[in-house]
């Protein structure tokens, strides 16, 4: 959840004051580091899954202020427009029947959230992007009411020097959009996987999750439509780093960092590597000086929350005070169905599992600018992607899915003792999913092609199989 602010006008003194703050504050996480004084507890996973209020002719809706007061529920919070909010689930100990007790959570808080939506003349959506979105839409009387977001986009075009946002996309179809405020960013609802992990494996587990990153967003991908162009097949990639485009300080090696990337390498020693390049690399946006004390990072983990890794570690703390690390993976659109997504998640947490505990790191198997390299191949051609993998052999996703990885994610939910029922359910599913030779995207893609293009025809159509609960590769 993005963490609210107490205002959004700032001087050059208030830069001044949390710059000090900051380097204060990630001079202590260093202590830490080498101290080795972080969590070595593991294994804490959940998610964050964010969602359309749409109106009965499936157009956007602007009204989550009320869906979220009538909801009243503190594991819900607003996103930037309007038209968006986001489902928590309590993170859960990843064993046993974890996965299922999420994914019961889940379903009995959306439940409860389309009977509140229908009495507010909504309904919810999960869905990458939103096929009847238009580019009109997204302008600054729809972002929601918070010192944040205003914030945010008062100083990302600050430091663009009032140069509008250019959106310029080149798929199937080409778009190009040119925005003066953050509203773009808003086009993209994802779901995103959190797990805790203990200081000596986290550089790992962080890697696992880089390498793992292409083929997972190739089987899930739901994003192949923008303002009615056929676009890539996750779409939702090139927009979100191009509607937040402020880039960071020059590096050598990199030129200008982006506030949304995959990243300028894998982590090599340790994970504070990242949080020194926040704060080298990145101008601060929210320079707001926090009272809780340095021991609690305030400024550093308001800072990380401004730079948008598609991998990213968070720094939380344990019940007991004790600072932990965990990594926040931000790769999977959402929806199609319920249990589309924790299938996602059971075989994003099995293969990287499998991948962070093997002897000979995979990651020294293939180089990071072919893992990057096959990430925006796998987001642009979803399923019909040609990746490299780490025993240097080229071929199309679908195969390593199949023959490598739910090999792989089955094994590493039976280490992590999750339940055998529940990974035969999960996993089943995208076996099915795979032997039916679809995902999000390419379901999208047939069903607009039969609807004769017609984008509410393809989203009323999309919504009636997303409320029957089936799996999306049984959706007609």
């Amino acid at each position: 959840m993005g963490q609210e602010i107490a205002t959004s006008r700032f001087e050059q003194h208030h830069f001044d004051r949390f710059d000090r703050r900051l380097s204060a504050e990630t001079a202590q996480l260093g202590c830490w580091f080498a101290q080795r004084r972080l969590s070595s507890h593991a294994g804490m996973a959940g998610f964050e899954l964010e969602a359309w209020l749409v109106d009965p002719r499936g157009d956007p809706t602007p009204l989550n202020e009320r869906f979220l007061a009538a909801m009243h529920d503190p594991l819900l919070a607003p996103e930037l427009s309007q038209f968006n909010v986001e489902f928590n689930v309590t993170p859960q100990p990843l064993y046993g029947n974890a996965l299922r007790k999420m994914h019961d959570e889940l379903a009995a808080t959306w439940a409860r959230g389309q009977q509140v939506a229908a009495g507010l003349g909504a309904r919810l959506a999960m869905i990458g992007i939103l096929p009847t979105l238009r580019d009109a839409m997204l302008h600054p009387g729809n972002m929601s009411t918070s010192e944040r977001y205003r914030a945010l986009n008062e100083q990302v075009l600050r430091l663009r020097s009032g140069k509008a946002l250019r959106l310029d996309i080149v798929g199937e179809e080409h778009l190009h959009s040119e925005h003066l405020d953050v509203m773009l960013e808003a086009a993209t609802t994802s779901f995103q996987l959190h797990w805790q992990v203990p200081l000596d494996k986290s550089v790992r587990y962080y890697n696992a999750m880089q390498l793992l990153s292409a083929p997972l967003v190739a089987l899930g991908a739901n994003s192949p439509l923008l303002f009615g162009k056929r676009l890539w097949h996750e779409t939702r990639i090139p927009l979100f780093e191009q509607a937040v485009a402020v880039g960071g300080f020059a590096d050598a090696a990199f030129g200008p960092l982006k506030r949304v990337s995959f990243g300028t390498g894998y982590a090599r020693e340790s994970l504070l590597e990242c949080f020194h390049e926040n704060h080298q690399h990145f101008p601060v946006l929210l320079p707001v000086e926090l009272e809780e004390p340095c021991a609690a990072l305030p400024h550093l983990r308001l800072h990380n929350g401004t730079i948008w890794r598609w991998n990213r570690p968070l720094i939380g703390f344990d019940a007991d005070g004790t600072p932990h690390l965990r990594i926040e993976h931000r790769t999977l659109p959402a929806g199609p169905s319920l249990i589309d997504t924790l299938a996602n998640a059971a075989f994003f947490y099995g293969v990287v599992h499998m991948l962070a505990e093997q002897a000979t790191p995979p990651e020294r198997q293939l180089d990071f600018v072919t893992c990057r390299d096959n990430f925006y191949q796998a987001a642009r051609y979803g399923r019909r992607a040609t990746l490299v993998w780490l025993d240097g052999r080229h071929g199309n996703v679908v195969s390593l899915l199949r023959d490598t990885l739910l090999p792989l994610a089955r094994e590493g939910l039976n280490r992590l003792d999750c339940d055998p029922a529940d990974i035969d359910d999960y996993l089943g599913v995208i076996q099915r999913r795979l032997m039916a030779g679809t995902n999000g995207a390419e379901w999208q893609l047939e069903a607009l092609g039969q609807e004769g293009g017609d984008l509410h025809a393809l989203l009323a159509r999309y919504l009636a199989e997303q409320a029957g609960g089936e799996e999306q590769a049984a959706w007609r």
